[in-house]
């Protein structure tokens, strides 16, 4: 082996990892919603978390994703930690799946069926089609699909690569001694532990076994510790992204520490044990592509089998290593490991939106009843909700802003603008809440009074505004277009009573009917009032937006005024409701 096969060998480990980082990546956008699809129905069932941690870690060819997931979740209290041990179970087992695609490499025979089965034999034609789909097609959707056959066909052409680079180990005495020194169980397994960690991928620590296994040098003997070993560095990244989450976030990822450490340990046992009494032939025997699959799959397995029985063992472990404390622990808002899977953070994103439409509207409906009875202890609440819109305006823009730095599909894409929109408007809502407030403070220190007259108007706007605000929390809740649809004709009718209002205001200052004080504070009553009528408005459109694919707030509002009878209706419907008084 000389320099060039060195730098043959970079090269294809390169290419291999790169091809599994880019096929990855593709399969997680375009299982989105299907990952999230398979978690919503997860129960506390050992058998449905085990087969969802199966299903999502086969899908997206990463047990590191799926746990550093599970973290995200169990900090987002999306899963419980009962929940989270059993989808880490079920995931060591889906990442076999990876070994068992790489072993196609190996396979060898002069039978047309057989050539045809080798990667060097389809990877080409995949490769064409993935190019295809990646240039002219506009669909993410199927640009995602020509990403996976790109990244399926670069990472069997890196494993072919490094296989090829690697043949002429064998002949190299030291590299022999090597492998015979892993038989040392204890080495391998430290052995296998560090290079995973330091490339954070099992899988792809597994395919890289599978390549030197090409050699003939490496026996079932020092292999199967370096897989044990293999299982414990995987575990690094789900740990490290655990650092700053909840107790039950660094949980989780101790529980999948503890499972591959603890199966690790008994397995190694059981291995010694066979080794030291039958020394059976197969574990001097040269490794194969398809024989290390195997090792890696019963390994996994049979960890499972034997601590499955035991998670509530497990979960009382990871209680001990991390005790509760006395101290309130404040929960992560969102968290950004779930920004890898976008379909739950846009989710968990919308979440946090309807929290905070609540506390808005909520605010801006107390505060209207402070005007006709003020009360302290519900204006300190209105001031608080105000302070509490502000934070979550910052913290769920800033967490859709990187999440558009993501690949997004259009319909990602058109939530995370409406969700965007939608937070500007929610929170100024709870700014006209304090003015509103304000004005209610200012009548009762200066012992200001409307009219009888005043009042009865003040009030029918205020029922509107009650009723706009309702209409369009509903809408945005609820995902609901019908209800969107009603928002709009009666903001019209909010902005013909303001101009009336104003206008009749005029006319009882004239006769001496109200004070000039008054009239500063019938002002910005109305005008506040009309400014949330006209948030709630893009609240709605917002929505309408979303389900039109639609990108134009504007267009979505003027298609809903122009020739429509249910407009219409609705608008003389509102008219009659709140206008009586003209």
């Amino acid at each position: 082996m000389n320099v060039f096969d060195v730098l043959t060998l970079i090269g294809g480990l390169c290419l291999f990892l790169f091809g599994m980082n880019l096929m990855g990546d593709a399969l997680e956008r375009s299982a989105g919603s299907k990952l999230e699809i398979m978690i919503g129905k997860l129960t506390s069932g050992k058998l449905a978390g085990l087969l969802t941690g199966l299903g999502v870690t086969a899908v997206i060819q990463s047990s590191s994703a799926t746990t550093v997931m599970v973290v995200g979740f169990v900090n987002s209290k999306l899963m419980t930690l009962k929940q989270a041990i059993h989808v880490i179970m079920g995931a060591n087992i889906g990442t076999t799946v990876t070994a068992w695609i790489l072993s196609l490499s190996g396979i060898s025979g002069s039978s047309t069926f057989l050539k045809l089965l080798k990667p060097s034999s389809f990877t080409p034609v995949l490769a064409l089609i993935g190019i295809i789909l990646l240039m002219f097609t506009k669909s993410n959707k199927k640009k995602d699909i020509g990403v996976v056959l790109l990244g399926f066909a670069t990472l069997m052409f890196g494993m072919e690569t490094m296989t090829g680079a690697v043949a002429g180990l064998e002949e190299i005495p030291a590299f022999r001694e090597m492998f015979i020194m892993f038989k040392n169980p204890i080495l391998g397994v430290l052995v296998g532990a560090i290079l995973t960690a330091i490339i954070q991928s099992s899988s792809a620590s597994v395919g890289i076994l599978q390549a030197l296994a090409a050699t003939g040098a490496v026996s079932y003997g020092a292999a199967i510790p370096i897989i044990m070993g293999q299982n414990i560095g995987t575990c690094v990244t789900a740990v490290l992204s655990s650092v700053g989450t909840t107790k039950n976030a660094r949980r989780a990822a101790l529980v999948h520490l503890s499972f591959n450490v603890i199966g690790t340990v008994v397995c190694l046992a059981g291995f010694s044990v066979v080794r030291a009494v039958f020394d059976p032939a197969l574990l001097n025997a040269s490794a194969t592509y398809a024989g290390i699959a195997t090792a890696h799959s019963i390994f996994n397995i049979v960890c499972t089998l034997l601590l499955l029985p035991m998670s509530s063992l497990l979960e009382k472990l990871a209680y001990k290593l991390v005790p509760d404390t006395e101290q309130v622990e404040k929960a992560s808002e969102l968290d950004e490991r779930l920004l890898s899977t976008p379909t739950i953070a846009l989710e968990c994103a919308y979440n946090l939106t309807c929290d905070m439409a609540k506390i808005a509207t909520a605010a801006l409906k107390t505060s209207i009843d402070c005007l006709a009875s003020y009360d302290k202890t519900k204006a300190e609440a209105i001031r608080e909700a105000e302070d509490k819109t502000d934070h979550l305006e910052d913290v769920i823009g800033s967490y859709l802003v990187k999440l558009s730095m993501k690949q997004l599909n259009e319909t990602e894409g058109a939530t995370a603008s409406m969700l965007l929109k939608a937070i500007g408007d929610f929170e100024r809502i709870s700014d006209h809440a304090v003015n509103v407030l304000e004005s209610a403070e200012e009548m009762r220190d200066k012992g200001i009074a409307f009219s009888d007259n005043a009042k009865a108007e003040m009030d029918s706007l205020c029922a509107a505004t009650a009723e706009i605000v309702d209409l369009s929390y509903s809408a945005f809740v609820d995902n609901n277009e019908d209800k969107a649809n009603l928002v709009e004709p009666l903001e019209q009718v909010i902005d013909r009573m303001k101009e009336l209002l104003r206008t009749r205001h005029i006319d009882r200052l004239r006769v001496g009917e109200c004070g000039i004080e008054a009239g500063f504070v019938w002002s910005d009553l109305i005008t506040n009032l009309e400014r949330v009528a006209d948030h709630c408005s893009n609240i709605g459109g917002c929505v309408i937006d979303t389900k039109v694919q639609s990108m134009s707030l504007h267009e979505s509002l003027k298609l809903i005024r122009s020739d429509s009878e249910f407009y219409r209706e609705k608008y003389k419907e509102y008219t009659k409701k709140y206008l009586s008084f003209v």
